[in-house]
């Protein structure tokens, strides 16, 4: 009996083994037909490899569905510790990695503002509009805190599709006025929606209000300051031991392995995992990637690209295959009416709190610029209401973990919830997806947003433009390099003499390169074009 019971286990193992073979090498080749498609549509100005994976994923769903008698769309099971540990690092790394530095700190205050202020006030919209209209289609008993999640996520825009949407050497200025708000805005997000976990919201006052209020800057401050830490301890040590002298493997290794551990640690200690790692690229774009050999520094820039890119890939993919899970959309299907009540409703919410904040918060940011170029016109506002409406795997991510158990559910409120997301996602995604470059060329035609920052031809051109620099580095003779004026005469006019960029310049060559290394450190190779350039632009 005990050897015929231990031979069914052993065959169950091994049945079940194969199964998860099977499943990972469809899934691996799904991904490479997304990269091939998405590479023959390279050219196509309206669709992009976001809505590619998309598109295959729900192809791949219908498939699935119809060899497996309607049981089952995916092959893979949904798991936020997938998403959240092995996905989403990558990507937000990279973003602070390549991320245009001198755009993203000239306009930190504004991103502050619509990230941070703007998802409060799109989070109170969404959930009191969700209070209010949600009891009227009568979906079920949700809870106080139902509601404030579902504001929570709703809030949450895809900045990963916003990636994809917009070109940082196109529009640089909008890239980082509305990526910069993404992260901060997944940031807040996710910090408000543990908080909602966190705190008993049966009685709300003003002690809670401030609690909530208190953790959310304790989480972020504490958060941006282990990032920025991580970055300059892998500086440092890189720096101090410099590896490259016997293997530029152990250089890449160390540098993804402390971008992973920022991100951990964050997690460790309950802080906001998001802006610890995208600070985390930002310092180590700018200390440790210096510190390193030429080899390594392109076999990092590209390794941290490709994670990135394939996880973007893997995440639109398999939110397309999970759009048709045929358990979740069997509670809706007895009344497919509310089904689509709500999903219109949680539209026009996104559509009218992003609105709320986006246009006020615009007109308060202008009146703190003083240059008419600073300031955001109408046409870029709504660019970036527009380019903000898209919804993603964050969203989808906290609705599974507020309304399911590993992506199962047995009530019909919590499954409406959750094909109400999907549905909200899908649609965002491929028509306000679809729809974006169309509109940034429309509204913003190239010859009047395009603002290109000199860089040489072979070095990343964030690598080449100082944290928090103005733009113009300085010779040897304390002019431009080569001659080169700016652009415009107005640009050399808002060039600060003695701003906080002059004083940071002062503070980071005197005292933060020194010690953490950055450009110049690595010896220069003759002959090296690589070498050269970034000598030619010091």
């Amino acid at each position: 009996m005990a050897e015929g019971a231990l031979y069914e286990k052993l065959t169950t193992v091994m049945t079940s083994d194969h199964a998860s073979v099977v499943s990972m090498n469809l899934f691996v080749a799904l991904l490479c037909t997304c990269i091939i498609i998405g590479h023959l549509l390279e050219e196509n100005r309206w669709i992009n490899e976001s809505i590619t994976a998309l598109l295959i994923g729900l192809c791949s769903g219908v498939f699935i569905l119809l060899t497996t008698g309607g049981k089952s769309s995916h092959i893979l099971v949904f798991s936020e510790d997938l998403f959240f540990i092995y996905l989403l690092p990558p990507i937000i790394f990279n973003a602070g990695f390549q991320v245009k530095k001198k755009q993203f700190f000239r306009n930190f205050m504004t991103i502050i503002l619509f990230g941070a202020f703007g998802t409060l006030i799109s989070f109170c919209i969404i959930s009191l509009g969700a209070i209010h209209f949600f009891q009227k289609l009568d979906i079920g008993s949700l809870k106080i805190g139902d509601y404030l999640a579902i504001g929570a996520i709703f809030s949450a825009t895809d900045s990963v599709c916003t990636l994809q949407v917009l070109n940082q050497d196109e529009t640089p200025f909008l890239y980082s006025l509305v990526f910069g708000e993404g992260v901060v805005n997944d940031a807040t997000s996710v910090v408000l929606f543990h908080a909602i976990q966190k705190f008993d919201l049966s009685h709300i006052d003003l002690t809670t209000a401030l609690q909530l209020i208190e953790n959310f800057l304790y989480l972020f401050i504490a958060s941006t300051v282990l990032g920025i830490l991580a970055g300059l301890l892998s500086a440092y040590i890189i720096k101090k031991l410099y590896f490259g002298k016997h293997s530029t493997d152990r250089e890449v290794a160390l540098m993804i392995l402390m971008a992973y551990l920022s991100y951990m640690l964050a997690e460790l200690f309950s802080l906001s995992a998001i802006m610890t790692v995208f600070f985390c690229g930002i310092v180590m774009s700018h200390y440790t990637w210096h510190n390193v050999t030429e080899s390594s520094r392109v076999t990092t820039k590209h390794a941290f690209a490709t994670l990135s890119f394939i996880a973007e890939i893997f995440i639109f993919l398999y939110v397309g295959m999970d759009a048709l899970d045929i358990e979740k959309w069997r509670f809706v299907s007895q009344s497919p009416r509310k089904s689509i009540g709500v999903s219109s409703l949680l539209l026009a919410l996104i559509l009218v709190g992003r609105a709320a904040f986006v246009f006020p918060l615009s007109f308060l940011s202008n009146l703190t610029k003083k240059s008419q170029s600073e300031k955001i016109e109408l046409k870029q506002q709504v660019t970036i209401w527009w380019a903000g409406l898209m919804r993603g795997a964050v969203s989808i991510a906290l609705a599974y973990n507020q309304f399911t158990r590993l992506g199962h559910t047995k009530l019909s409120e919590n499954a409406i919830m959750i094909t109400s997301t999907i549905t909200v996602v899908l649609f965002s995604t491929v028509v306000f997806g679809l729809m974006t470059k169309p509109l940034v060329r429309l509204l913003l035609p190239s010859d009047k947003h395009i603002i290109s920052i000199p860089s040489p031809p072979l070095s990343p051109k964030s690598f080449t433009v100082p944290l928090l620099g103005n733009g113009h580095d300085s010779g040897p003779n304390g002019g431009t390099q080569n001659g080169a004026r700016p652009r415009s005469l107005r640009m050399l006019l808002n060039i600060p003499s003695r701003g906080v960029h002059h004083y940071w310049r002062k503070f980071d060559d005197s005292v933060m390169r020194p010690l953490f290394g950055g450009r110049g450190f690595v010896p220069y190779v003759p002959g090296s074009p690589l070498e050269q350039s970034v000598h030619q632009w010091r």
